[in-house]
């Protein structure tokens, strides 16, 4: 099963669990890879997610890399080079083709404007993949992720589930109320809980057809 990884702000922890997740589903054997469309600012996420990817190189899992650490719409203005959408299409579609499974990687949240009247859910649209929301545990995140729960369920698009990432090493009372709060207030069921500083990961709930 291939998913699409959004957060419910830039910072969650997307390239952190699609990291852990490639890697897990790798160790099972399976032929894995993530890839991030879009880098804007520096390219460590690119760069993080071609190592776990059996070693590719960053241009092979991220097609448009923009130098300015802002939104890709005023990144592709800063610089003169707009994204063309249909490529940026072409290129994600071509790259899940070669692969078993692809966890692709949003950037920040779920409508970052990436063009001129097209953004990051729009193309999340466009691919039609089942999505998985990451969740930055900490105060404001019942905010954030029920008005991206809504959002998403608003196009029409699956939710595969949630994944919590703890951003601290202390919980907390946000954090520890969060979990139960979530899933009852959403009705999207949590998939797995990312403990900070943790680097391994059981990739079981997400190997599927």
């Amino acid at each position: 099963m291939n998913y699409f990884v959004t957060g419910t702000d830039t910072g969650a922890g997307k390239t952190r669990f699609t990291r852990l997740l490639v890697e897990a589903l790798r160790a099972e054997g399976i032929d894995a890879a993530g890839f991030k469309p879009v880098c804007c600012g520096d390219r460590d996420d690119a760069v993080e997610l071609a190592a776990a990817s059996g070693g590719l190189e960053p241009a092979q899992v991220n097609p448009v890399w923009l130098k300015a650490p802002v939104a890709p719409l005023v990144a592709g203005m800063l610089e003169n080079r707009p994204i063309d959408t249909a490529a940026l299409l072409m290129a994600t579609r071509d790259f899940i083709a070669s692969h078993a499974q692809v966890i692709v990687e949003g950037v920040g949240g779920w409508r970052v404007p990436l063009a001129e009247g097209y953004d990051m859910a729009d193309f999340a649209v466009d691919l039609g993949l089942p999505v998985i929301i990451v969740v930055g545990n900490r105060l404001g995140a019942l905010n954030h992720t029920i008005l991206t729960v809504d959002a998403i369920r608003a196009r029409g698009v699956e939710i595969a589930g949630l994944v919590m990432n703890h951003l601290e090493d202390e919980l907390d009372t946000a954090a520890i109320t969060n979990k139960g709060m979530i899933e009852q207030l959403t009705g999207v069921p949590i998939l797995a809980e990312i403990i900070h500083g943790q680097d391994f990961f059981d990739a079981e709930p997400f190997i599927g057809s």
